[in-house]
């Protein structure tokens, strides 16, 4: 995934491959219908991408909260961070020793060169002096064997019917919004980064793309990996599509070439190497005591229930849903409360005028019916609206319920101010909309 994202234009800079968050999605259909059903799932998957680039739809990230996003950033953090703890915990002193040395290594180096990343050079010397010396810690071998053996192309066990697209269409309709969105809002974080800008829907199909070849080759779907993107971008201050390139073509070299060496690097060096990604991923301003001070309430709201949410079901797609839903229902009752209606009943006590400022959707809509003082008013009742601008059909369905009640006590009602667009909108639906 990461060279054919390399050469199909992806976020430079950015590294994508098979993702944990993609996994939790793909898990439990493998766990009941069993692995064969994972192909025709990849594929479908990156045709659904596919499409949502070239629709144009990939656009939709920009309606992400900036609160989000940075909650995103920073619940992803913790969960870096969280899931290296494990590894210095209840081990015997060398693995400290080879923590803190790692920590040195990749805090100092920079300082005296950036030619090659601090990181790697950490892992080499660390690895390298553990089986020089033959220090007994715990290694990559102890997690599990990498064999080192290309998968090849991956056949087809399953027939194409309904049967199977009932199985694996709703787990490949996760696995794609997942991936897409982990991968556009990872493109986000990298555009803020490099101060440059990348194309969503271009990143969109072609990991859709990507997706379907890694389906085909015996893998499994995948997105942008944040942490190695913020490893790439920050650490190693990576700015083009080569350096994506490199990451493909090395880690391919490493599983497959040289794979019994991939079994020997301690995982505490690694674990310090992810929990320092970790705390470079955060934006530490975002928390910061006198930024939260300044930040309006429902902000720091939507902040903390994204990363609660994530943090506890380890899944960042959950928790940027949860996150972008309540920003939408905070957002809608903020708005709602700037809708103003004034009542003003003339010298003859004929006529009274009703001025409308603020805008007009569902969220207004009860609040404009209960402004109305149906049993106090004359027969002639004027609706001033140049300040107000309808924009959903819950406002026209309020609008002639008003109208409809006055019409019960033989009062007429006259909208006067509308805009082109609102007069348009109210045009097409008024009258067809209630029942009565």
């Amino acid at each position: 995934m990461a060279i054919s994202m390399s050469f199909l234009g992806g976020r430079p800079a950015m590294v994508t491959a098979a993702a944990g968050s993609v996994a939790l999605v793909i898990g439990p259909m493998v766990a009941v219908y069993g692995v064969e059903n994972v192909l025709p799932t990849v594929l479908l998957a990156g045709i659904i991408q596919v499409a949502f680039g070239l629709s144009g739809m990939a656009r939709v990230v920009r309606f992400i909260p900036r609160s989000v996003m940075l909650r995103f950033v920073n619940a992803l953090g913790v969960l870096i961070f969280m899931a290296q703890v494990g590894n210095l915990l209840n081990v015997d002193w060398p693995v400290y020793v080879i923590g803190m040395i790692t920590l040195i290594i990749v805090v100092l180096l920079p300082r005296f060169t950036e030619a090659v990343p601090a990181p790697l050079v950490a892992i080499v010397l660390i690895t390298a002096a553990t089986m020089i010396f033959g220090i007994n810690v715990p290694t990559v071998g102890n997690e599990g064997n990498i064999s080192g053996v290309l998968p090849g192309l991956t056949p087809l066990l399953v027939p194409l019917n309904i049967n199977t697209l009932g199985i694996v269409g709703p787990t490949a309709l996760g696995v794609a919004f997942v991936g897409v969105l982990e991968s556009l809002l990872t493109a986000k974080m990298v555009d803020d980064i490099t101060d440059s800008q990348s194309s969503k829907g271009r990143e969109s199909w072609a990991l859709g793309v990507a997706n379907i070849l890694a389906g085909l080759y015996g893998g499994v779907a995948g997105c942008a990996m944040v942490g190695q993107t913020v490893m790439n971008v920050k650490l190693g201050r990576a700015r083009t599509r080569l350096s994506t390139l490199v990451a493909g073509v090395f880690l391919l070299v490493l599983a497959v070439v040289i794979s019994p060496l991939m079994e020997a690097p301690p995982m505490s060096a690694l674990a310090v190497v992810m929990m320092i990604v970790a705390v470079c991923t955060v934006n530490w301003h975002s928390v910061h005591p006198a930024t939260l001070r300044r930040m309006p309430v429902p902000e720091t709201l939507v902040m903390v229930s994204t990363i609660i949410v994530t943090v506890a079901t380890e899944n960042l797609a959950i928790g940027i849903g949860v996150g972008v839903l309540l920003a939408m229902m905070l957002f809608a009752r903020r708005v709602a409360a700037v809708t103003e209606v004034d009542r003003l009943l003339d010298a003859s006590g004929q006529v009274v005028r009703y001025h409308v400022r603020g805008p007009l959707f569902f969220a207004t809509s009860n609040v404009l019916v209960e402004q109305f003082h149906h049993a106090e008013d004359p027969n002639r009742i004027i609706i001033d609206m140049p300040e107000s601008h309808v924009w959903d059909a819950s406002s026209v369905a309020a609008r002639d319920a008003i109208a409809t009640k006055y019409a019960a006590r033989s009062a007429s009602v006259d909208i006067q101010g509308l805009n082109d667009h609102s007069h348009g909108f109210h045009g097409r639906l008024t009258g067809r909309l209630n029942d009565d």
